[in-house]
């Protein structure tokens, strides 16, 4: 009897699991059907019923591609890659619409540093510091050997070798904190509207004085700060990739 009830909770605990693993099997087979709105009604559902993760948020955005919603491809692409910057399909899938949508680089100031970022986003912040931790552990090798052998030929190779890993491993530090940063002290958003004129104040214009830029639609901002009041509603500080600062209107915009 204590062994059919165990089996009867097992059974129930193990419910939602299918559920969800069917759910996700529908979806995928609507979208293979080019079903895409049904696909993205049980995708979404997906995400609000059982929470999110990088591969899911990527067909998010594949589905929002194939029904040409390109501002919701970029924006669920982006959400991806900050769950996970080593989603390669959803960093290729990323800047191919972007791509299309003519937006400019928005990676950094400089080709350098666009560069860099790219490199070191391919991988996650723990797999970073693992990368740090091993690097650490062949220096502490590498001393040893320099310390404690006789033979000058592996005394060498541990020295100069140590200190080759070492700074390896100071550079893997340095690229899981970027990494770490980059997911979560970072306040990302996307342009929904197909245009927006910033503001210099926090309210709408009131004449080209106060109209600071213009971004189009999928442009990625960073913001810094907000404020609300009845009046005006409320309104982001948002900057640019190029360092540029202006306020928006909240609704005009969706936080990665």
């Amino acid at each position: 009897m204590k062994q059919i009830i165990i089996t009867i909770i097992l059974a129930v605990l193990a419910l939602p699991l299918v559920a969800n693993n069917a759910n996700i099997d529908r979806a995928n087979q609507a979208y293979k059907q080019e079903l895409y709105n049904e696909a993205l009604k049980l995708y979404l559902q997906e995400a609000e019923q059982t929470g999110v993760s990088s591969a899911l948020y990527c067909n998010i955005g594949d589905t929002y591609y194939r029904l040409k919603d390109n501002v919701h491809a970029v924006l669920y692409y982006e959400r991806a890659l900050l769950l996970d910057p080593s989603n390669n399909d959803a960093r290729f899938n990323l800047e191919f619409v972007r791509g299309k949508m003519q937006l400019p680089d928005d990676a950094g100031d400089s080709w350098f540093s666009n560069w860099v970022d790219q490199i070191v986003s391919r991988l996650s912040s723990n797999a970073w510091a693992v990368i740090a931790i091993i690097t650490f552990l062949l220096f502490l090798a590498g001393v040893a050997a320099y310390l404690f052998l006789d033979n000058v030929l592996m005394r060498k190779i541990g020295f100069f070798g140590g200190a080759l890993v070492l700074v390896l491993s100071i550079l893997a530090n340095l690229a899981a904190f970027h990494v770490y940063h980059k997911a979560t002290g970072g306040n990302g958003a996307i342009v929904m509207p197909e245009s927006v004129i910033l503001s210099t104040a926090p309210r709408e214009p009131r004449d080209k004085d106060e109209e600071a830029f213009q971004l189009q639609q999928g442009t990625r901002v960073e913001i810094i700060d907000s404020i609300a009041d009845k009046t005006h509603g409320k309104w982001l500080q948002v900057s640019t990739a190029g360092g540029h600062k202006a306020w928006i209107n909240a609704k005009d915009v969706e936080v990665i």
